[in-house]
């Protein structure tokens, strides 16, 4: 019986166990140092005796075990000095064959025995033959395995390998094949028996997988054995290591020992050795690990190549990918009840094979992916959180390889796995996709990858299978929708046909995306369409332009059509922004009723869409802002939009409001740039309106506050008198200056709630004084002015 009582038994017992043995070395030792042979056999096998005991787990018997292997040394060491014991080695290894109990006379036998190897007496592979044969007498498992491991163990450095002392003679490599060989399997025959000694089924596997390494050990030993070269593990140690493998029945066994052999043995020897690999592994048992062993594998194969690019050749020489990709599709097909990550994992793992061994190949990587689809038909999207990381392992790994985001967009598989993911996920790997883009600033040139690259990133520019923004995180969402943004701007192609088709593509996509994400999308589409225009800036819109398969004012069409479903949305402030981008655009191609007809959107926005007082001030001044940039325009259209500009500037709610925006329409009369108009008298119109509104404001607040209010609107203006009275406006004289300053002196000469000084006021002095101190023509222009 191999399972013990209880925990509290297993250590009494241990520690009789232990005890027993220091008590019989003890009469050893005094044995050895007297040289009394019959008496060191005697208390040797007394102590080994020990070692018949079946109450102990396995790990607890391998600590008596080593107890006694301790032992055994000091034996060895007595055995090999004939002139201590007075017996020849041969006459030994008779002897100790006699003494009473198997167990202890086979450990004997073994310790014997590698002293007669050493001595070259006997052949070594007689003796070897007769230890491997003689070791079936022990067939209790845990005592069986310890027995062959202390042969293993005693042997190993005299076996008759190349190079060996012990080789030469009858003696070769072959017969330490063939020992370790056996051995080999007469120990994984007692592991595998172990499944039948007990009814704790559970123990029994955690005893099993304790003592496995005793049975692995061989495979390591066959491994180091410098005579098995590439010829010989493929005609002799790999079949018959197979052959066991695949008798043996037994789950836990197959899979340690495949797992060993991909582990002990070289990768180039496995790499000529897929064939036979491979046909093993349909006929393991059905409970097998089989999609580890072969993911360790490839793994192994993997690193090969990337340590050594020399050795590239030989992978297309063996058709490795094809021979591991026809591998996986029978383990598959053979295993009707592996689940479907266990598939995927398979495939994750001969992608990373194939990028690393063939990056160049991106036919086999989308015969991957191939591969992978054809697993998936048929099932609805990935519920099983392992398996959805897989795909996305799977799909990111192209990615992780090419630093040109592009090369993944050319595999016709890519985007048919990626429809497997469910919606979270999909936008998960779309967001890997962009940042890739972005990390290695891949450029997207051409329409037919930006559809592409659009379809792979759907998840994130539209709802998929009814789901609302609504269900969304807002952080989460502004983030994915930015994503998509700053990827327009990787969008771009010297030709401007080819930069005009790239634009329609990504404007299809994006108008599915629904009023939440429009204003994040459609402004960086129209600063794409923008750039195109600039790059075109020069040639005739009119005229030869309209040859031309792609001109700005074909551009400008197509923006207006974009801008307008902005602002139906509705996006008005924003799309009003946009429509006066596009204005100072067509300004510059000289596209004069192109930038009327944009500017003319935007009042219609302003007067219809907009109502919110803070926004229409913002509006008014971005307006005015544009306005004053013209130069495009002829004295009717530009008379015509400015008077629109002053009139809604006059109409704001709040008076000082009123009064900013007036005196900012003064620039729209007085343009620095050379040619630019410069009507003194319209700007002089302007500054007394403002100051007329600015006055009827400070009277309101003197009636609401019984005392003058703040003169910082007189102060601006002031200071716009002294901007153009600078710029040499005729009609702004110092005399109006003069006046001014002395108005707003009286303003705070009044207020006597408040302090009597402004310091915007006070600052605006010192600048008219600095003025006045500059002496030249400047400073007699300032000098008259009194501060």
């Amino acid at each position: 019986m191999i399972i013990s009582n209880s925990i509290e038994d297993d250590e009494k017992w241990l520690a009789e166990g232990i005890a027993g043995i220091q008590h019989h070395a003890f009469y050893l030792h005094r044995a050895l140092d007297d040289n009394n042979l019959r008496e060191a056999l005697k208390y040797s096998a007394q102590m080994l005796s020990e070692l018949r005991t079946s109450k102990l787990s396995p790990h607890q018997y391998y600590e008596l075990y080593m107890r006694a292997f301790d032992e055994l040394k000091s034996l060895e060491l007595f055995f090999k000095d004939e002139s201590r014991h007075g017996v020849s080695i041969v006459d030994l290894y008779e002897l100790v064959q006699h003494a009473g109990n198997t167990l202890p006379r086979l450990y004997l036998l073994c310790t014997v025995g590698s002293v007669c190897i050493k001595s070259k007496e006997v052949p070594a592979k007689d003796v070897l033959k007769d230890l491997v044969e003689m070791c079936r007498g022990v067939q209790h498992p845990i005592r069986g395995l310890f027995l062959r491991s202390y042969l293993s163990q005693v042997s190993r450095d005299k076996l008759p390998d190349i190079g060996s002392e012990y080789e030469g003679g009858a003696d070769t490599v072959m017969d330490a094949v063939d020992f370790v060989l056996q051995n080999f399997t007469e120990m994984n025959k007692l592991w595998v028996r172990m499944q039948h000694q007990g009814p704790q089924k559970e123990k029994l596997e955690k005893e099993r997988r304790e003592l496995r390494d005793l049975v692995g050990k061989n495979l390591h030993v066959l491994s180091q054995i410098e005579g098995v070269d590439l010829e010989m593990y493929k005609e002799t140690v790999l079949p018959r290591v197979l052959e066991q493998v695949v008798n043996c029945k037994d789950d836990l066994a197959q899979y340690y020992l495949m797992e060993c052999i991909i582990q002990v043995f070289p990768d180039d020897y496995h790499l000529q050795t897929l064939d036979t690999l491979f046909s093993a592994c349909p006929q393991l048992q059905p409970t097998v690990d089989t999609k580890t062993i072969l993911s360790q594998l490839m793994g192994r194969l993997s690193n090969y190549a990337a340590s050594n690019v020399d050795v590239l050749p030989e992978f297309l020489q063996v058709e490795a990918f094809s021979k591991l990709s026809s591998a996986i599709g029978r383990v598959i097909e053979a295993q009707v009840d592996m689940p479907i990550v266990g598939a995927i994992t398979l495939y994750v793992s001969l992608l990373t094979f194939t990028l690393r061994v063939h990056p160049d190949r991106l036919d086999y990587v989308d015969q991957v992916l191939g591969e992978c689809v054809k697993k998936l038909i048929g099932k609805p999207k990935l519920d099983d959180n392992r398996a959805t990381k897989q795909v996305v392992a799977l799909l990111s790994a192209p990615l992780e390889k090419y630093d040109d985001t592009v090369t993944a967009l050319t595999l016709s598989n890519y985007p048919r796995v990626m429809d497997y993911l469910d919606n979270g996920t999909n936008k998960v790997m779309a967001m890997v996709i962009i940042e890739s883009i972005m990390k290695n600033n891949t450029c997207i040139s051409t329409a037919d990858k930006v559809e592409v690259l659009f379809e792979l990133i759907k998840g994130l520019i539209k709802d998929l299978d009814g789901t609302s923004v609504e269900e969304l995180d807002e952080e989460d969402f502004n983030d994915e929708q930015n994503a998509v943004a700053r990827l327009m701007h990787m969008l771009y192609n010297d030709d401007p046909e080819e930069m005009l088709k790239m634009i329609c593509t990504v404007k299809k996509h994006i108008l599915n995306g629904g009023p939440t994400r429009l204003p994040f999308t459609i402004p960086p589409l129209v600063f794409s369409a923008l750039r195109l225009v600039r790059q075109l800036e020069g040639q005739d819109g009119e005229v030869v332009g309209e040859e031309l398969p792609t001109s700005p004012k074909k551009i400008f069409q197509l923006l207006t059509q974009i801008i307008e479903i902005l602002s139906s949305v509705p996006f008005p402030e924003l799309a009003l922004r946009l429509y006066l981008q596009c204005a100072e655009a067509a300004n510059d191609c000289d596209l004069e009723s192109t930038a009327y007809e944009f500017f003319t959107q935007a009042f219609v926005l302003y007067e219809e869409e907009i109502a919110d007082s803070k926004a229409q001030v913002t509006a008014i001044h971005l307006m005015i802002g544009a306005l004053q940039k013209m130069n495009v325009f002829g004295i009717e259209n530009r008379d015509t939009l400015t008077h629109k500009a002053t009139g809604y500037s006059a109409k704001l709610l709040k008076k000082p409001d009123q009064c900013r925006a007036v005196y900012a329409c003064s620039h729209l009369f007085w343009v620095d740039d050379q040619g630019g108009i410069k009507d003194g008298e319209r700007v002089l119109l302007c500054l007394k309106r403002a100051l007329r509104i600015a006055n009827a404001a400070q009277q309101m607040t003197n009636v609401t506050r019984g005392s003058s209010g703040p003169v910082t609107l007189f102060v601006e203006i002031l200071n716009k008198y002294l901007y153009y009275f600078e710029k040499g406006n005729p009609h702004v004289t110092n005399t109006a200056i003069q006046g001014l300053v002395e108005l707003i002196r009286n303003e705070l000469e009044s207020d006597s709630t408040t302090r009597t000084s402004d310091p915007f006021f006070s600052s605006t002095l010192r600048y008219i004084q600095f003025q006045k101190q500059k002496g030249g023509a400047m400073g007699e222009k300032f000098a008259s002015i009194k501060v």
